[in-house]
């Protein structure tokens, strides 16, 4: 066996159409696109979602609820998970920098501390947003909070 013999599998093969070739041929003057309208037409490309004229699917179902463009989406730390990382990683200082190198949160999302939980040591921590109760138990343990 060699390359120059080799072939496709019998019948996966189909010779194709020879369209506008005459009359003769049986697949002459319109070319089997058949009588007018846009399908018949030279640069006809049907349009994403086109549904010959009925109302396309994405118009017939209702619209529902308001998106706002301006959210802001936060990763959230609560007080028990700073608390947390505090004792296990002996850290008194939790800042953006030392969650990303420990792959706490991703590098373009910015942060806001919760008040879930309950935090004992003191903790120096810098985020971009903190909840007003999650800051007055923070300083209310002597630690402190730090805007970016």
């Amino acid at each position: 066996m060699n390359l120059s013999s080799l072939k496709p599998a019998k019948g996966s093969t189909h010779n194709s159409k020879r369209v506008g070739r005459g009359q003769g041929s049986g697949k002459g003057g319109t070319s089997t696109k058949g009588h007018k309208g846009a399908q018949s037409r030279s640069g006809y490309s049907r349009k994403i979602g086109f549904e010959g004229g009925q109302m396309p699917l994405q118009r017939r179902i209702p619209k529902r609820g308001f998106k706002n463009v301006n959210r802001v989406e936060y990763a959230v730390i609560n007080l028990a998970m700073i608390q947390h990382y505090a004792e296990k990683f002996n850290v008194d200082t939790i800042d953006l920098e030392f969650l990303r190198k420990n792959n706490f949160i991703k590098k373009s999302e910015i942060l806001k501390v919760l008040a879930n939980g309950e935090l004992k040591s003191k903790v120096n921590v810098s985020a971009h947003a903190i909840s007003a109760t999650a800051l007055a138990q923070l300083e209310s343990v002597g630690g402190t909070f730090t805007k970016l």
